[in-house]
C-alpha cells in the first residue's frame, strides 16, 4: 500500500454504499514511508481534499508522518449528491458506521489515526465509538457532540452569506458540484429535527487516545463539546487554542500542528 504515496495526485476509490456506486477523491501526502500509523483527515462540513489546503501535507511533512485526504461524498471531486435528496439526521452516523470502513477495506487501511475537524470530528467520534480497537487514535479539532443556538445561528448567517454574497463563487473552487457540498450540509444543520442530534452517550464506549481541541472564540460551537467529550471519557487530552475561531488549522496551524503531532507520536510509542 505505502510504495506509491508522497504527493502522488488525486486518486479515486470505487465503493459501493446503500447499493450504489461512489466515487471517492483521495490524495496521500507527507512521508512516503512512516514509523507511525497512517493520519486519515476528515473535513468539515464545506470541506474537501482541496479546501485543507497544504496543511495535511505540511503536517505529515513536518513531523515524518503519512497522510490520507480525503472527500466525503457530495464534496470536492467525489461523487455528487442528487439535488433531490436530503440528507438524513443521521448523516454522520452513515459516514462513520458505513462508508469509512467500505473506504478503509477498498485502500487496505488498518489501525489508522482519524484527524477531523469540525463534522469530520464528529465522524471521527463516531467511528471510534464503534471500532475503537481498528484505530490508533483519534485528534479532534472543532467537534460537534450536539447542536447548540450558537452553531445554528452561524450556520443560519452562512446560509445568507452563500445566497448573497460571494462565497459560493469562493466555494467553488473546491467543489465540482458547489451547491451538492453546501446545501447537503445547510439544509440539514438548519431543519428543526436536527436539533435532537446528539452523540454524547455513543462516546462511552471509545477506548482509544483522543486529543479534543478548540478555539477560544469558535463561532461554531461552545467550549462545552470538547469539555463534554471528556466528562464521558475521562481520559481525553483537551486544549483550547488562544486567538482561534472554528478552524484551528487556517486560524492557529502551527499550535495545531504542535499539540497533535506531540499527542500522536508519544501515543504511538506508549
Amino acid at each position: 500500500m505505502r510504495s506509491n504515496m508522497h504527493n502522488n495526485g488525486v486518486q479515486f476509490a470505487d465503493i459501493q454504499w446503500q447499493n450504489r456506486p461512489l466515487k471517492l477523491e483521495y490524495q496521500w501526502v507527507g512521508t512516503r514511508h512512516s514509523d507511525y500509523p497512517v493520519i486519515v483527515f476528515l473535513h468539515e462540513g464545506l470541506g474537501s481534499v482541496a479546501l485543507w489546503k497544504d496543511f495535511p501535507a505540511k503536517f505529515c511533512l513536518d513531523h515524518g508522518l503519512t497522510g490520507l485526504v480525503f472527500s466525503r461524498y457530495g464534496y470536492g471531486q467525489s461523487t455528487p449528491r442528487p439535488a433531490a435528496e436530503k440528507w438524513p439526521v443521521s448523516f454522520m452516523q452513515a459516514q462513520a458506521h458505513q462508508v469509512l470502513p467500505a473506504f478503509f477495506s477498498h485502500l487496505g487501511i488498518t489501525n489508522p489515526w482519524l484527524f477531523g475537524h469540525s463534522d469530520g470530528a464528529s465522524i471521527a467520534l463516531l467511528y471510534a465509538a464503534r471500532f475503537s480497537e481498528n484505530l490508533s487514535g483519534i485528534v479532534v479539532a472543532a467537534p460537534h457532540i450536539f447542536v447548540e443556538d450558537i452553531t445554528v445561528a452561524s450556520i443560519r448567517v452562512t446560509r445568507e452569506v452563500y445566497l448573497t454574497k460571494n462565497l459560493r463563487a469562493r466555494l467553488a473552487q473546491y467543489h465540482d458540484d458547489v451547491d451538492s457540498a453546501f446545501w447537503g450540509w445547510n439544509d440539514i444543520w438548519l431543519d428543526p429535527a436536527f436539533r435532537a442530534w446528539n452523540i454524547e452517550n455513543d462516546l462511552t464506549t471509545i477506548t482509544c487516545p483522543i486529543l479534543a481541541i478548540q478555539g477560544e472564540n469558535d463561532e461554531y460551537g461552545t467550549l462545552e463539546q470538547i469539555y463534554g467529550i471528556q466528562r464521558k471519557i475521562p481520559a481525553t487530552k483537551i486544549v483550547v487554542l488562544p486567538q482561534c475561531g472554528h478552524s484551528p488549522h487556517r486560524d492557529q496551524p502551527m499550535a495545531l500542528s504542535q499539540e497533535a503531532a506531540h499527542f500522536i507520536t508519544h501515543a504511538t510509542i506508549s
